[in-house]
Parts: structure tokens; C-alpha cells; sequence
């Protein structure tokens, strides 16, 4: 099956675009990040809160969450990005075609910005390919609530519309989580894929189907071409 013609695909960062050199590192960060969200879970259902609940898409009061472990992480790795990640095999022919047929993308990432994310983005020469970038300080729910995929969309230079199609590519559980309680916050499709097997898992539990899973950009890269040159 074709999946359906993307016209925005929004990218998670760690693990997506970029892998981890260490990845015990990125295990740690996950891991801690995971333990955030079930704390957030138990108190979302002691309030009988649920992902898909209205988006939060501006900071409280003003105020930037503290984020006092990411930061502490960060700052004790001591390492420049290109010393503890490198792109993800086959993700510069993904961008690059996406860039030749005009299709908007973005970065949503749980990870910090400063001092992490934006410095990757520069390494790496990914900046030209993004429109936008929403990292962890820019927001007050992280993935798996819809928030930080709304930001992104709501900082393009023309939101989505209906005749949109928005593709929202991630390798953990939560990515496929934020981007299906993102869809009813939007007036178009808003389809996950999975990146691995992490993220296929959660592809898998909620129905969405066996195309929305890659192992490799190398595996979606012809049916990017198939979906997008083949529909004119």
C-alpha cells in the first residue's frame, strides 16, 4: 500500500536523525525522560488527565520549565555533538528529496535545545532543511502529549490546513503516541511511522499498520518516491 502523500513531516531527533555514538548515554537519557512521563501519567490520571487532552502550546505564566536534570546531563557529558552523535545512515537522501519536492519539515525533540540540539543541527549542516525546531525547553509537555508536534506546525510561516498531510517520523514509543493524540487538534491527517522497533511496537498496538514501519531511512526512501512523485 502507498502510504499517503506527505506535505509536512516533522522528525524526532535522537535515534531518528541522529544516532548516538555511546548509546548507553542516550539509554540514560531515555530512561529518565520515560520515568518523567510515568510520574506525569500517574498524576494525569489522579486528575483523570489524558494526552489528548487541549494543548498546552505556550509556557506557563511566561516561566520556562527548569528542566534541572537535562540540563545536569548535558553538562556533565563535557563533549562537543560531533564527539557523541553522527546522522542516521541515509537521512541526508531523505531531506534532501523532501527538500526537491517542496514538502515543509521540522525537528520535535524531547532533548534540550541549547547547548545539545541547536549545536547538532549547525554540526551537522540540518539547519538549511528545517523550517522548525521545538526542543524541550520551548514547551511545557513533552512527547507523548501532542504539544510539541502543535508548536512545531504552529511555527510554520502557514499552519496546516485541510488539505495537508502531516508526517511525523520517530523511533520511541511516545513519538507514536504524541502524533496520534495530535489528530484531533488538527484539520488533516496527521500520520506516525515508526522508526525502529521501539516505535513499531506502539505502530502495531494502536492499529496503524504495517507500512508506517521503517528499520532504515535506506527502507523509505523508494516509497517516498513512490508516494510523492507517482500522485502529481
Amino acid at each position: 500500500m502507498t502510504l499517503q502523500r506527505p506535505t509536512i513531516v516533522l522528525f524526532d531527533m535522537d535515534g531518528t536523525t541522529v544516532r548516538h555514538l555511546h548509546p548507553m548515554l542516550l539509554h540514560v537519557l531515555e530512561t529518565l525522560d520515560d520515568a518523567s512521563h510515568k510520574t506525569a501519567r500517574f498524576f494525569s490520571k489522579t486528575f483523570r488527565t489524558k494526552i489528548d487532552a487541549p494543548p498546552l502550546v505556550e509556557t506557563r505564566h511566561g516561566k520556562r520549565p527548569k528542566l534541572l536534570v537535562h540540563r545536569a546531563m548535558h553538562k556533565i557529558r563535557r563533549k562537543d555533538v560531533d564527539e557523541m552523535v553522527e546522522p542516521c545512515p541515509g537521512i541526508y537522501d531523505i531531506l534532501d528529496f523532501l527538500k526537491s519536492q517542496h514538502v515543509r519539515m521540522g525537528i520535535v525533540s524531547n532533548g534540550l535545545g541549547k547547548g545539545y540540539g541547536h549545536d547538532i543541527l549547525k554540526t551537522f549542516d540540518l539547519e538549511p532543511y528545517f523550517d522548525v525546531a521545538i526542543f524541550r525547553e520551548d514547551i511545557s509537555r513533552s512527547k507523548p502529549w501532542p504539544d510539541p508536534l502543535l508548536q512545531a506546525l504552529n511555527g510554520l510561516s502557514a499552519p496546516p490546513g485541510k488539505d495537508d498531510v502531516v508526517w511525523y517520523i520517530g523511533d520511541r514509543r511516545k513519538d507514536i503516541q504524541a502524533a496520534i493524540a495530535a489528530r484531533p487538534h488538527l484539520p488533516c491527517p496527521v500520520i506516525p511511522i515508526a522508526y525502529g522497533l521501539n516505535a513499531a511496537i506502539a505502530v502495531l498496538e494502536n492499529n496503524v499498520g504495517n507500512d508506517n514501519i521503517i528499520m532504515g531511512w535506506p527502507d523509505l526512501l523508494p516509497r517516498l518516491r513512490q508516494s510523492l512523485l507517482t500522485l502529481h
